[in-house]
């Protein structure tokens, strides 16, 4: 056997690993825009302005990342996981996935509740997926707030988890994801 077939095995393919590092600066961008956003009213609207593209752009993200995952294969978990960890590690990927693709599609349906523009760039616009509703977008706007909250809690779990590896346990599963090639043990 090949090393670049045992490395392909202990890690994600590039294209797997490219986004995944894509979209955590991506997602760890607009975390931040958005505590910036509610913490300081004077660039407001400076930061809603990159706040919603960037909320777009990783709904597309999750979209390709998600059938670029359906089409890859996996590589197989550290052996010094549990059942249990394991579970755990399946269940929080989903839960980041869920909420990598509910996120952005809540904050444009409270946008288009609220019949607020929703500009990406200079005269693009994106249309309403909500008809007008004040109701509607007082509901969406704690949704999404509730939902950053979740996000951002999620993600923190699953840092957590990868430096618990990494640093305690020292089984490689950071290895898995790094963006460069790893070398087969």
């Amino acid at each position: 056997m090949s090393a670049s077939t045992t490395t392909d095995r202990q890690q994600f393919n590039a294209s797997m690993r490219f986004l995944h590092w894509l979209m955590a600066a991506a997602v760890l961008t607009i975390l931040g825009i958005g505590v910036a956003m509610v913490a300081s009213l004077g660039g407001y609207h400076s930061l809603v302005s990159i706040h919603r593209p960037l909320g777009i752009l990783i709904l597309i993200l999750v979209v390709i990342r998600f059938v670029n995952r359906l089409r890859s294969t996996l590589p197989p978990f550290p052996a010094t996981m549990s059942p249990q960890e394991r579970l755990a590690a399946h269940a929080s990927e989903v839960l980041l996935y869920t909420l990598l693709f509910v996120q952005p599609l809540v904050g444009w349906a409270m946008l288009s509740a609220a019949r607020y523009p929703i500009v990406m760039f200079g005269s693009l616009h994106l249309f309403p997926i909500l008809p007008h509703s004040v109701m509607l977008y007082a509901f969406l706007r704690k949704a999404h707030t509730f939902l950053a909250y979740l996000l951002f809690l999620t993600f923190i779990a699953h840092f957590s988890a990868i430096l618990f590896h990494t640093l305690i346990v020292r089984d490689g599963m950071l290895n898995r994801m790094v963006p460069w090639r790893v070398r087969a043990r």
